[in-house]
């Protein structure tokens, strides 16, 4: 696997007119790092669809302009080589801007749908999604050894959302859910991202998407899943500063407290 750390490093001092000064602009950073973003890159994104990619982030949200071009370009190389678009309605992945040892870096974000599509492409998964629990609803939930998970929507109003839930069913039949309150969701976000109370961290624009996130993201925590699956899950909430091959290999430049990640990994031939 080769890592480009030091092809970056040089063309990182190369500006695109051949001068000494270092690069300005996103776009110019894009200009001067092409050949490593080429080699980087899957093979169903190009160049050209990389660099829209970037200026449509950064014109959605302005700020990333400010952070460092580096974290920038990392996080935005992760959500390619994930095949997430960040920063669309989609609501696949995220770059938030955010202040680390007093810098403004970006971190990447994987978003509920983009959890989704994680986990329908890793071939394991027959049936996965989350939902609100409105107060008005029909809702119960019993663990154990014959879990039962029941929720009816109520037909009018269905007043306030109190809880959230995951589901999902392998295709060799095994299932699973999680629950969470309300404020269990908040709670947890208070504590693992960092981001929360960010302006710009879609906690503040899209809590129920990033709520349904959370706790799939629980649930599968008690479903056997791939290697490469859990490779790609915890991606989320990562700053990273190079551009690889492999942006999984890349170590993350997070100082703040990380979720645990203790997922049940299953080897490559056992799930065939």
């Amino acid at each position: 696997m080769s890592n480009l750390k030091n092809e970056l490093a040089k063309k990182a001092n190369t500006s695109v007119t051949d001068s000494n000064k270092e690069p300005q602009t996103i776009k110019d950073w894009i200009k001067v790092m092409e050949p490593a973003i080429k080699k980087a890159l899957p093979s169903v994104i190009t160049p050209e669809r990389f660099t829209r990619m970037a200026l449509t982030a950064i014109s959605v949200n302005p700020k990333l302009a400010e952070c460092t071009p580096k974290s920038f370009m990392g996080s935005l190389m992760n959500a390619a080589q994930l095949g997430l678009e960040p920063n669309t309605p989609l609501g696949q992945a995220y770059l938030i801007p955010y202040k680390n040892k007093g810098n403004m870096e970006v971190q990447f974000q994987i978003g509920y749908k983009g959890l989704i599509e994680l986990a329908y492409r890793s071939g394991e998964f027959a049936n996965i999604y989350a939902k609100e629990v409105f107060e008005n609803d029909e809702f119960e939930y019993e663990f154990g050894l014959e879990p039962v998970l029941k929720h009816k929507p109520a037909s009018g109003n269905r007043g306030e959302v109190i809880a959230y839930y995951a589901v999902f069913k392998l295709t060799n039949g095994g299932f699973g859910f999680e629950v969470m309150s309300k404020e269990d969701i908040t709670n947890h976000a208070k504590t693992y991202s960092q981001a929360y109370s960010s302006s710009y961290s879609p906690w503040s624009k899209n809590f129920d998407e990033m709520a349904k996130k959370t706790v799939l993201k629980k649930v599968l925590k008690y479903a056997p899943i791939k290697v490469e699956f859990v490779k790609q899950i915890v991606q989320d909430s990562t700053i990273k500063t190079e551009i690889n091959s492999d942006m999984t290999e890349v170590e993350s430049q997070n100082v703040f407290e990380a979720e645990e990640t203790d997922y049940q990994v299953i080897d490559q031939e056992e799930s065939k």
